[in-house]
């Protein structure tokens, strides 16, 4: 499992991935709803890493609003090898300036990374299934696109490690 440094989003926008969750688990799909007990919310990841340990992070991004009221409009769905399924903010600059800032605090701090999550690699997403079976992917892209576009705002933060129960709340 991994650790995550999540951003989350307003209540309609996460109303409406909440109900894309549900309508791809009626397709067959198993969505982020379904997993881990249902401890997943709606989020897009700044950094991710093995592990976290949240007081370290804290102090790297001591004077850092994590939470920044970034606007982000949902444009596209993808996926990842693994058959992972997602939708795509734009992105702007502001988000990737963002990111980016985030992450040179942590490396300064020498909290290591995932290699995915390095500015310039990143790909800003919010996660809806982790393992679409093949012969459901169209279906589900197709449920996806009924969404789009999505315009949401980031309005919270935190360090997440759900197989460790961590959810630390950051500013």
């Amino acid at each position: 499992m991994v650790a995550a440094l999540e951003l989350y989003l307003d209540t309609d926008a996460t109303r409406r991935i909440r109900v894309l969750w549900d309508a791809l688990e009626s397709e067959g799909v198993q969505s982020m709803r379904s997993l881990l007990e249902q401890r997943h919310r709606p989020h897009v990841s700044l950094a991710v890493a093995p592990r976290f340990d949240p007081a370290r992070v804290a102090a790297a991004l001591h004077g850092t609003v994590v939470a920044a009221p970034l606007r982000l409009s949902f444009q596209h769905a993808g996926q990842f090898v693994g058959r992972v399924l997602w939708l795509g903010p734009a992105p702007t600059t502001e988000l990737l300036a963002h990111q980016a800032r985030v992450h040179a605090r942590l490396a300064a701090a020498g909290i290591a990374l995932v290699e995915h999550y390095q500015p310039g690699r990143w790909v800003p997403h919010c996660t809806l299934s982790m393992r679409v079976p093949n012969a459901l992917m169209a279906a589900a892209v197709r449920r996806c696109l009924e969404v789009l576009p999505l315009e949401a705002t980031v309005v919270g933060a935190a360090l997440t490690d759900h197989a460790r129960g961590i959810s630390h709340p950051l500013p």
